[in-house]
């Protein structure tokens, strides 16, 4: 309901969309605290990458970078895979926030239009699957790796990438409280 000032009291916006930047009511603590957890995984990882893509020295051999071919144009798809990483990381923001649970108005034929729980939960599950094995490998190679690196930069490289470890757990803790959420909602 909008207010005489045009402020609408419900969503806090000025047009009475919802506010895309805002948790939705409902949302406990631990489940912002999770997709903000979610989505910051990735950041250690992808500065990493970052930096081999621009050739700042991370502790491993040259002969790592030339088989990167970074930096050059293996530096395109560390750059790439990043971004691609912090996006779908940022998804998770979706399962706590009002363009979660209606399209965005930018997303030709859908935008307006409700997200259905089933192809949110769906998706989002089987992202967390996904992560939750990307992580447990990367436990594994980790121990096993058979990089050309110096002490500190092997340290470097399993510090950056262990927060990903969390990724799948988290996410899928948020999916399941947004599953509840929004099925408790609509009956």
């Amino acid at each position: 309901m909008p207010t005489a000032t045009g402020t609408n009291i419900r969503t806090g916006s000025l047009s009475g969309a919802p506010r895309f930047r805002s948790t939705l009511p409902g949302v406990p603590r631990w489940a912002e605290l999770a997709a903000l957890g979610a989505v910051l995984t990735n950041v250690p990882s992808g500065l990493w990458r970052l930096a081999i893509a621009v050739g700042i020295p991370v502790g491993i051999a040259q002969s790592e970078y030339d088989q990167m071919d970074a930096p050059g144009w293996g530096s395109v798809y560390l750059v790439v895979l990043s971004l691609i990483a912090e996006f779908f990381a940022l998804l998770t923001w979706g399962l706590i926030r009002s363009w979660g649970e209606t399209w965005p108005r930018f997303i030709p034929f859908l935008g307006g239009r409700q997200v259905p729980v089933l192809v949110a939960t769906s998706l989002a599950t089987a992202g967390a699957a996904a992560t939750t094995v990307y992580g447990v490998m990367f436990a594994y190679t980790s121990f096993h790796a058979d990089m050309d690196s110096s002490t500190w930069g092997m340290w470097l490289l399993n510090i950056t990438y262990a927060p990903l470890v969390l990724w799948g757990p988290l996410l899928g803790a948020v999916t399941v409280h947004y599953y509840r959420r929004r099925t408790r909602a609509a009956s």
